[in-house]
Protein backbone atom coordinates (compact mmCIF):
# COMPACT_ATOMS: atom_id res chain seq x y z
CA UNK A 1 0.00 0.00 0.00
CA UNK A 2 2.85 2.44 1.11
CA UNK A 3 4.45 2.36 -2.55
CA UNK A 4 0.76 3.15 -3.70
CA UNK A 5 1.42 6.79 -2.98
CA UNK A 6 4.40 7.49 -4.94
CA UNK A 7 2.54 7.31 -7.85
CA UNK A 8 -0.66 9.44 -6.53
CA UNK A 9 1.94 12.95 -8.03
CA UNK A 10 2.29 11.10 -11.47
CA UNK A 11 -1.31 10.10 -11.69
CA UNK A 12 -2.44 13.73 -10.37
CA UNK A 13 0.36 15.46 -12.76
CA UNK A 14 -1.17 13.33 -15.82
CA UNK A 15 -4.95 14.20 -14.63
CA UNK A 16 -3.02 17.80 -15.40
CA UNK A 17 -1.81 17.49 -18.74
CA UNK A 18 -5.10 15.54 -20.12
CA UNK A 19 -7.26 18.62 -18.83
CA UNK A 20 -4.56 21.21 -20.30
CA UNK A 21 -4.57 19.18 -23.92
CA UNK A 22 -8.65 19.02 -23.18
CA UNK A 23 -9.02 23.15 -23.40
CA UNK A 24 -9.87 24.45 -26.79
CA UNK A 25 -6.23 27.04 -27.28
CA UNK A 26 -8.47 30.16 -27.04
CA UNK A 27 -9.12 29.54 -23.57
CA UNK A 28 -5.05 28.97 -23.22
CA UNK A 29 -4.17 31.95 -25.16
CA UNK A 30 -1.99 34.14 -23.23
CA UNK A 31 -1.58 37.02 -25.62
CA UNK A 32 -4.32 39.17 -24.32
CA UNK A 33 -2.48 38.82 -20.98
CA UNK A 34 0.95 39.61 -22.18
CA UNK A 35 -0.50 42.72 -24.26
CA UNK A 36 -2.48 43.99 -20.86
CA UNK A 37 0.32 43.86 -18.84
CA UNK A 38 3.35 44.14 -19.81
CA UNK A 39 4.69 46.22 -22.77
CA UNK A 40 6.63 44.13 -24.80
CA UNK A 41 7.29 46.31 -28.03
CA UNK A 42 10.37 47.38 -27.05
CA UNK A 43 11.14 44.03 -27.93
CA UNK A 44 10.33 44.22 -31.57
CA UNK A 45 13.41 45.64 -32.76
CA UNK A 46 15.74 42.69 -31.05
CA UNK A 47 13.32 40.04 -32.29
CA UNK A 48 12.24 40.95 -35.54
CA UNK A 49 15.13 39.59 -37.70
CA UNK A 50 13.96 36.17 -36.06
CA UNK A 51 11.79 33.47 -37.94
CA UNK A 52 11.95 30.01 -38.72
CA UNK A 53 9.07 27.59 -39.47
CA UNK A 54 7.32 25.35 -37.06
CA UNK A 55 4.76 22.67 -38.19
CA UNK A 56 4.60 24.11 -41.54
CA UNK A 57 4.00 27.79 -39.95
CA UNK A 58 6.04 30.92 -40.08
CA UNK A 59 6.45 32.14 -36.92
CA UNK A 60 8.20 35.63 -36.48
CA UNK A 61 7.00 38.68 -35.12
CA UNK A 62 5.49 40.05 -38.62
CA UNK A 63 3.21 36.74 -38.42
CA UNK A 64 2.49 36.47 -34.45
CA UNK A 65 3.08 39.99 -33.47
CA UNK A 66 5.41 40.87 -30.19
CA UNK A 67 2.39 38.73 -27.78
CA UNK A 68 1.81 35.68 -30.56
CA UNK A 69 5.68 35.25 -31.15
CA UNK A 70 6.59 35.52 -26.84
CA UNK A 71 3.58 33.31 -26.13
CA UNK A 72 5.12 30.75 -28.98
CA UNK A 73 8.17 29.85 -26.52
CA UNK A 74 6.02 30.06 -23.42
CA UNK A 75 3.83 27.42 -24.61
CA UNK A 76 6.88 25.23 -25.92
CA UNK A 77 8.33 25.33 -22.86
CA UNK A 78 5.97 24.81 -21.45
CA UNK A 79 5.84 21.38 -23.04
CA UNK A 80 9.88 20.77 -21.97
CA UNK A 81 8.61 21.75 -18.14
CA UNK A 82 5.83 19.61 -17.84
CA UNK A 83 6.70 16.60 -18.90
CA UNK A 84 10.75 16.97 -17.20
CA UNK A 85 8.34 16.94 -14.07
CA UNK A 86 6.00 14.04 -15.12
CA UNK A 87 10.01 12.41 -15.72
CA UNK A 88 11.07 12.80 -12.33
CA UNK A 89 7.85 11.95 -10.81
CA UNK A 90 7.23 8.78 -12.68
CA UNK A 91 11.08 8.00 -11.55
CA UNK A 92 9.86 8.59 -8.04
CA UNK A 93 7.13 6.01 -8.32
CA UNK A 94 9.39 3.83 -10.63
CA UNK A 95 12.07 3.51 -7.81
CA UNK A 96 10.19 2.10 -5.09
CA UNK A 97 9.56 -0.97 -7.28
CA UNK A 98 12.50 -3.21 -8.51
CA UNK A 99 12.74 -2.02 -11.45
CA UNK A 100 16.28 -2.60 -13.29
CA UNK A 101 16.48 1.11 -15.07
CA UNK A 102 13.99 3.19 -13.62
CA UNK A 103 14.93 6.33 -14.81
CA UNK A 104 14.43 4.55 -18.80
CA UNK A 105 10.88 3.73 -18.07
CA UNK A 106 10.06 6.78 -16.53
CA UNK A 107 11.74 8.16 -19.64
CA UNK A 108 10.04 5.90 -22.46
CA UNK A 109 6.65 6.40 -20.08
CA UNK A 110 6.92 10.04 -21.10
CA UNK A 111 7.35 9.76 -24.21
CA UNK A 112 4.51 7.32 -24.49
CA UNK A 113 2.23 9.86 -22.38
CA UNK A 114 3.54 12.58 -24.72
CA UNK A 115 2.38 10.19 -27.83
CA UNK A 116 -1.38 9.76 -26.18
CA UNK A 117 -1.88 13.51 -25.27
CA UNK A 118 -0.78 14.68 -28.90
CA UNK A 119 -3.35 12.23 -30.32
CA UNK A 120 -5.85 13.40 -27.33
CA UNK A 121 -5.34 16.70 -28.56
CA UNK A 122 -6.60 15.57 -32.37
CA UNK A 123 -10.27 15.66 -31.00
CA UNK A 124 -9.96 18.47 -28.93
CA UNK A 125 -11.32 21.78 -30.58
CA UNK A 126 -9.08 24.14 -31.79
CA UNK A 127 -5.87 21.77 -31.21
CA UNK A 128 -3.80 19.44 -33.45
CA UNK A 129 -1.51 17.12 -32.56
CA UNK A 130 2.23 17.19 -33.98
CA UNK A 131 5.01 15.28 -33.75
CA UNK A 132 7.54 18.45 -33.17
CA UNK A 133 6.19 18.73 -29.32
CA UNK A 134 6.21 14.77 -28.84
CA UNK A 135 9.74 15.53 -29.34
CA UNK A 136 9.93 18.48 -27.05
CA UNK A 137 8.49 16.34 -24.57
CA UNK A 138 11.06 13.77 -24.96
CA UNK A 139 13.77 16.43 -24.59
CA UNK A 140 11.76 17.64 -21.45
CA UNK A 141 11.91 13.94 -20.19
CA UNK A 142 15.50 13.95 -21.42
CA UNK A 143 16.18 17.61 -18.77
CA UNK A 144 14.60 15.53 -15.61
CA UNK A 145 16.89 12.54 -16.39
CA UNK A 146 20.31 14.57 -16.34
CA UNK A 147 18.11 16.54 -13.52
CA UNK A 148 17.96 12.97 -11.25
CA UNK A 149 21.54 12.19 -12.96
CA UNK A 150 23.26 15.07 -11.59
CA UNK A 151 21.28 15.33 -8.21
CA UNK A 152 22.13 11.61 -7.79
CA UNK A 153 26.08 12.04 -8.26
CA UNK A 154 26.37 15.37 -6.22
CA UNK A 155 24.72 13.35 -3.25
CA UNK A 156 26.91 10.99 -3.61
CA UNK A 157 29.97 13.06 -3.91
CA UNK A 158 28.60 14.47 -0.58
CA UNK A 159 28.57 11.03 1.29
CA UNK A 160 31.50 10.58 0.08
CA UNK A 161 33.15 13.16 1.70
CA UNK A 162 31.21 12.41 5.05
CA UNK A 163 33.21 8.72 5.00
Amino acid sequence: MRKIVYWIPSILWMGIIFYSSSTPYEEQNVQPLLGEYFNLQWLAPYLEGISFTYDQNMVSIATHGVEGFIEFFIRKGAHVGVFLVLTLLLNLGLAQHKVKHPMMAAWLLTVFYAIADELHQGITPNRTPYIGDVILDAIGGLAGLSLIYFIRKRSRKKSMEFK
